[in-house]
C-alpha cells in the first residue's frame, strides 16, 4: 500500500495548484479519474482575471493572486501566463442602473473602472450597434489567462518537486482508519493523512464517500461558441465585451471570437454538452448588440460551474471528518483565484491558519469554511 501525507482528488486547476503547494510540505499524490488532467471545467474555461467580477471573497482571492500571474516564480512557466485584455461593460438604455451598480461595485473592489462614451466604446470594439449601447464602462486592467499553460505549469512544477500524478484513477472508496485515510482508487489501495477534495462538480459525491454531509453544491452548465469575426478585421485587440446584467459576453479567441449566453442551467455532475437553445441564445445576443453576422458556428461546448448557496468558494477542513479538506465551489472563478486559493488551502492544511498576506486582505478562515454553510 502506498502511503502519502496528502492525496488530492481532482486534476483540474484547483487540484493541480494545491498539490504543488502541498508537495513542499509532504509527499503528495494527485488523482484524476479522466485520462488527462483538466478534462472538465478547467479545460473548457474562457478565463479572464477581472478585479470587479464576483463577490467580495472571490475579489480578495483574485487580487491576492494577481501578482502570481503577472510575475510567476522563476522557472514556473516557459511563456507568459497572462496578456492584457480590457473588459468593456455595455448596457442598453434600460440597463443604466445595472451599469451604475457595476461601476460602483468595481470601484469599491479596487478595480480601475471608468465610464466611456459611445464613441470611445466603438473605438475599442467597432462593431457595437449605436442604437443598442446607451452606456459603457471600461476596465483596462483585466487580463486574459492562458489556462492550458497555467495548468501545465502547475503540473510540471508539482512533478519537479517529486509529486505524483495518477490519471484514470477514480476514487471508489474512502475510509478513515486510525490517523489516516484508506483510499481505493480503481482497486489500488492508498493511504494518506489528509484527503483534499478538489473534484469540481463531483465534490459532494466525494464528500459522501468520506461520510461528510453535503455542502449543497450546485453544478450549473455554461455554454460557449466560437465563430469568425468580420472579414479582414484583426479582432485580437478587442476587449471582452460584457453585458451590464451579465446576460452574455463575447471576446477574442485567437483569430476567432468566443461568445456565451452566461447560462446557468442546473445539471448533475457529468461530461457537459451544449444545448442547441443556449447556442442560439449566444449567437442572437451578439447579433443584437453588434453588427456581426454569425453565419457559421465553428465550435460549441459546455462546462459545469459549481456553486454553493452564497456563491463563495469552500476552502476548509470538514469539521465532522478528521483529515478531510474541501477545495470546492469555485464557480466560474477557479482559474483566476487558483494561486491564492491554493495557498489558502495549503496554509489551513499544514499550519491551521491562512497565510499572513491573505489575512491582511480581510479574508478569514470562517469566510471560506464549510461550517458557514451549516449554521442554523
Amino acid at each position: 500500500m502506498n502511503h502519502f501525507d496528502f492525496i488530492v482528488i481532482g486534476g483540474g486547476i484547483a487540484g493541480a495548484s494545491v498539490a504543488w503547494e502541498l508537495q513542499r510540505s509532504g509527499s503528495t499524490l494527485l488523482l484524476e479519474r479522466e485520462p488527462l488532467p483538466g478534462h472538465h471545467t478547467t479545460g473548457r474555461s474562457a478565463a479572464f482575471l477581472v478585479d470587479s467580477y464576483a463577490g467580495p471573497v472571490v475579489g480578495k482571492l483574485t487580487r491576492a493572486g494577481r501578482s502570481f500571474f503577472e510575475t510567476p516564480p522563476e522557472g514556473f512557466t516557459e511563456a507568459p501566463l497572462v496578456t492584457p485584455n480590457a473588459v468593456l461593460w455595455i448596457g442598453r438604455d434600460d440597463q443604466r442602473e445595472s451599469l451604475e451598480k457595476a461601476l460602483r461595485t468595481g470601484r469599491e473592489a479596487g478595480a480601475g473602472m471608468e465610464p466611456v462614451t459611445l464613441a470611445e466604446a466603438r473605438k475599442l470594439c467597432p462593431v457595437l450597434r449605436e442604437e443598442y449601447v446607451a452606456g459603457a464602462i471600461v476596465e483596462p486592467s483585466a487580463l486574459h489567462i492562458d489556462v492550458a499553460g497555467l495548468l501545465e505549469s502547475f503540473l510540471r512544477a508539482f512533478r519537479r518537486l517529486g509529486g505524483r500524478v495518477e490519471t484514470k484513477s477514480g476514487v471508489e472508496r474512502l475510509e478513515r482508519k486510525g490517523d489516516s485515510w484508506e483510499v481505493d482508487a480503481g482497486g489500488r489501495m492508498l493511504r494518506a493523512r489528509v484527503i483534499v477534495n478538489a473534484a469540481g462538480a463531483w465534490c459532494d459525491e466525494v464528500g459522501r464517500l468520506a461520510g461528510a454531509r453535503s455542502i449543497g453544491l450546485r453544478p450549473l452548465r455554461r455554454t460557449a461558441i466560437t465563430f469568425d469575426g468580420p472579414p479582414g478585421v484583426d479582432t485580437r485587440t478587442w476587449p471582452l465585451v460584457m453585458d451590464a446584467d451579465e446576460d452574455f459576453y463575447f471576446k477574442p479567441e485567437g483569430a476567432q471570437l468566443l461568445a456565451s449566453p452566461c447560462d446557468e442551467t442546473p445539471s448533475p455532475p457529468c461530461d457537459a454538452s451544449p444545448d442547441d437553445y443556449d447556442v442560439a441564445l449566444a449567437a442572437d445576443a451578439v447579433q443584437r448588440a453588434t453588427t456581426l453576422e454569425i453565419r457559421h458556428i465553428r465550435n460549441r461546448w459546455a462546462g459545469l460551474r459549481s456553486f454553493v448557496a452564497d456563491r463563495s468558494p469552500v476552502i476548509g477542513m470538514e469539521p465532522e471528518c478528521e483529515g478531510f479538506f474541501w477545495l470546492a465551489g469555485q464557480g466560474g472563478f477557479g482559474i483566476m483565484t487558483s494561486p491564492a486559493a491554493a495557498r489558502a488551502a495549503a496554509g489551513l492544511i499544514v499550519n491551521g491558519v491562512l497565510p499572513d498576506d491573505l489575512s491582511k486582505t480581510g479574508l478569514t478562515a470562517e469566510m471560506l469554511s464549510p461550517a458557514r454553510l451549516r449554521r442554523g
